[in-house]
């Protein structure tokens, strides 16, 4: 569990609930706010105990760091929970993100397969490591050019811990506004850059299509 040496929320506001039924709840997140408690009491609000404000049942089923907005999965009760976490363990969701990156990438698209650990010694943060990294590849597609920034789609096919943070940057376009492998918030970047745009998996009770999709908040 990461911890927050400064954690300022932002305010509830009420849920931002994009779906919701007896099986399964999917919220946008908002950037600053934990998606599971943190060490210490100062960090027990989180996206996780604001869902089960409303809905007892709920479980978290994935996360997504403080500083990214966007959308979450959250079961309800311990049988969907088992499920719906087979479907990301198995790959089966789809998972698509929305960044602002640093500078004018000249690559239309392109595939980012570097395997990934933990920087032990300066923890969170991650480091690409060929001998003993976990798989990590990200798609990624460019959608344009703003300025000196460019706006990119990313697929990861994994979903390791700031895997699209380290895989950007290795690139040399770290994301606007990462603090740990950018230049870290600006008056332009107040925030990480980056949002989970759309979510696709199958319903774990009848194997319906299930797309959501949350609007990129910049």
């Amino acid at each position: 569990m990461r911890i927050v040496d400064s954690y300022s929320p932002p305010p509830g506001q009420g849920l931002d609930l994009v779906y919701a039924d007896e099986t399964l709840l999917v919220v946008v997140k908002p950037a600053g706010l934990l998606s599971v408690p943190g060490r210490g009491a100062d960090k027990r609000d989180c996206l996780a105990s604001r869902v089960q404000a409303r809905y007892p049942d709920a479980l978290i089923v994935h996360r997504l760091d403080m500083s990214t907005s966007g959308l979450l999965v959250l079961a309800r009760g311990e049988a969907a929970h088992r499920a719906l976490s087979r479907l990301f363990a198995q790959r089966q969701v789809g998972k698509r993100y929305v960044a602002l990156l640093t500078g004018r990438m000249a690559r239309a698209s392109g595939v980012v397969d570097l395997p990934l650990i933990t920087d032990w010694p300066r923890r969170p943060r991650q480091k690409v490591d060929f001998e003993s990294g976990k798989p990590s590849l990200t798609r990624f597609q460019l959608l344009g050019h703003e300025g000196e920034s460019s706006r990119v789609e990313l697929e990861p096919e994994t979903g390791r811990t700031h895997q699209l943070r380290v895989h950007m940057q290795s690139l040399g376009h770290p994301i606007l506004g990462d603090e740990l492998y950018g230049r870290g918030p600006t008056p332009d970047a107040p925030r990480l850059m980056l949002h989970a745009a759309a979510l696709a998996f199958a319903h774990p009770e009848d194997g319906r299509p299930m797309t959501f999709v949350s609007e990129v908040p910049f």
